[in-house]
């Protein structure tokens, strides 16, 4: 079920901004409410924007398994800066847009930016997904806010490492809020690969969303849609 009353609008001040994360969140179920986890293929769209001075481009990516069978884009201007915590009121409508202009229904949306791992737990997957009403996942290449119990520097290829609330999350200290997943490792003692950040946008649980993190990222450390859409964005804006 869409919900446009969560539609980002950047003409917010901030702490009207704050308050719709707050209720995002509240409305966000992050939990399985599918069998993602127990099917052999699913369609999965990746999301990412790039930027041509201040105009941004979202990129979207579907494939299902080894095969791409749509891309879609869309490109307005943006209306405010980069402002750690609120992206999805700088990058969120565009990417509705391209979302909504899609043929192809996705099981699963993974967006290259955080869910869950969100000062208030309403990440960029978070926004998108509990306004569109689909299961989405957040990937990120860096720790947004929380912390890992353990470091995870130089991790073997498949470790999670539990990203957890801390002060600086609304949700309970020590809540899995999602995962650290290595998905790529040099053979190399001298050299080694950052792992990604997934973490549950809306619909999908943390371990799932590691899970799927880990299975998407069939060449390189970052989830093959996901990077798919980041190179089509690159291309779209030259």
């Amino acid at each position: 079920m869409e919900r446009p009353a969560f539609l980002p609008d950047p003409s917010l001040s901030r702490a009207a901004m704050e308050r719709l994360q707050h209720e995002i969140a509240a409305t966000a179920t992050f939990g399985d409410d599918h069998a993602l986890d127990r099917r052999d293929q699913v369609t999965v769209a990746g999301v990412d924007q790039g930027f041509d001075g201040d105009t941004a481009t979202s990129a979207v990516v579907v494939v299902r398994g080894d095969e791409v069978v749509e891309r879609a884009h869309a490109t307005r201007e943006t209306e405010i800066p980069y402002i750690p915590g609120l992206l999805s009121f700088r990058e969120g409508g565009v990417a509705l847009s391209a979302l909504r202009s899609l043929e192809t229904t996705p099981d699963v949306v993974l967006v290259d930016g955080s869910g869950r791992i969100h000062f208030r737990e309403a990440g960029l997957a978070t926004h998108i997904g509990v306004t569109l009403g689909v299961p989405t996942v957040g990937v990120a290449k860096s720790l947004l806010c929380g912390r890992t119990p353990e470091s995870v520097s130089g991790l073997s290829e498949g470790t999670h490492v539990p990203v957890e609330a801390d002060a600086s999350v609304t949700a309970a200290e020590g809540t899995v809020i999602g995962y650290a997943v290595q998905t790529r490792q040099y053979d190399s003692d001298s050299r080694y690969i950052n792992p990604v950040y997934a973490s549950p946008g809306h619909r999908v649980g943390a371990a799932t969303a590691a899970d799927l993190a880990e299975r998407q990222a069939t060449r390189y450390k970052l989830a093959e849609p996901v990077r798919l859409a980041d190179q089509y964005a690159a291309d779209l804006t030259g």
